[in-house]
Parts: C-alpha cells; sequence; structure tokens
C-alpha cells in the first residue's frame, strides 16, 4: 500500500512538473513569436542614410576563438567590410536573418565582405545550430564585455555595419530583410 501511494505522489509530482515546464514553454513561445507581417513591418524602419560628413565611431576591438579553432580578431579586417551579428539561437528574428547572412556571404566574400557571429548562448547550442543551418561564416561565442564595449546589446539580432577603416558606419536592433545588409555592403565596398 505504502508503495501504490509513493507511486502516486512521484507520478502527480512529475505531472506538475510537466505541466509546469509546457506552460512555461508556451509562454515564452507566444511571447517571442514572430509573424511574417511583423518582420515586415519591422524591416521598413531601416536605419538612417550614413552621411559622409559624419563621424563615426570606432567598432572595439576582441579575439575570440570561433566555433572552427580559428582566431577571430576584428582588427584584421581592417580593409573589408565586416557585418558583426550579435544573436541566438532560442532568438526567432536571429533565426530568419541567419540564411542571408550565408547568401550574402556566399555572394560578397570575394568582394570583401565579412560576416562575424557574435552568438550570445551556450556553445553546445550554438554548435548545433550553426552545423545544422550550414553556417558558412565565423561564429564565435560572444561574453559580456564585448557586448557592453559595443554600448550594451538591448536587443536581439543586433546587427553593426563595419567599415574598411574599422569604424561603425550603422546598427540595427531588431530584424531587418537581406537587402538592407546588401545595400549597407554595396554603400561601403
Amino acid at each position: 500500500m505504502k508503495k501504490t501511494i509513493i507511486a502516486f505522489i512521484v507520478l502527480f509530482a512529475l505531472l506538475f512538473i510537466w505541466d509546469r515546464m509546457l506552460k512555461n514553454q508556451q509562454k515564452y513561445s507566444a511571447e517571442n513569436k514572430i509573424s511574417d507581417e511583423n518582420l515586415k513591418s519591422v524591416s521598413k524602419n531601416h536605419s538612417k542614410p550614413v552621411n559622409e560628413n559624419e563621424t563615426f565611431k570606432k567598432a572595439p576591438d576582441f579575439t575570440l576563438t570561433s566555433l572552427n579553432k580559428n582566431e577571430i580578431k576584428l582588427s584584421n579586417y581592417k580593409g573589408k567590410v565586416v557585418i558583426l551579428d550579435f544573436w541566438a539561437t532560442w532568438c526567432p528574428p536571429c533565426r530568419a536573418e541567419i540564411p542571408f547572412f550565408i547568401e550574402l556571404y556566399k555572394q560578397y566574400k570575394e568582394e570583401g565582405l565579412v560576416i562575424i557571429g557574435m552568438a550570445i548562448d551556450e556553445k553546445y547550442k550554438v554548435e548545433k545550430f550553426a552545423k545544422d543551418f550550414k553556417i558558412n561564416y565565423p561564429v564565435v561565442i560572444g561574453n559580456e564585455k564585448i557586448a557592453n564595449d559595443y554600448g550594451g546589446i538591448h536587443g536581439l539580432p543586433t546587427t553593426f555595419i563595419i567599415d574598411k577603416e574599422g569604424n561603425i558606419r550603422e546598427k540595427f536592433v531588431g530584424y531587418r530583410p537581406k537587402e538592407v545588409f546588401e545595400e549597407a555592403f554595396k554603400k561601403l565596398k
């Protein structure tokens, strides 16, 4: 009799925990759900056009090891246009942009485009995600210091366009369509 009561208590506790987990997952999914209409409306809010007379802030340098075990040092890319994308595997708008970056890198890397994915996430999740999505550009695991050096990352994705001299020319917070990044690169190449 005692074993049956204990079994029921354990079963009840497991069902309760499972129910809480499902409700939290549903709440998280609802809060982070992005519809095609939301993506289109956000994408209309591009950053300001580049003003040639404006003084730009130097992009903070960093040195990190990529998932491929290569050293990625931002200052080594002087003379190239860099798209630096802060993202996470759990972020729906980030996941929507990554195929754009894969296409852009494939199309423009020979013309001087560098894309660096700065993942704000756990390494094992990023490694699996990069493999599943066949990410063809360098991906590094970011940290709080780098995020703070870039003014704090208050929303994901946050993408910086860095010119050939290492200056931050544009910053995009939130989803943008491929054409926005392509246009930003073409203005600076």
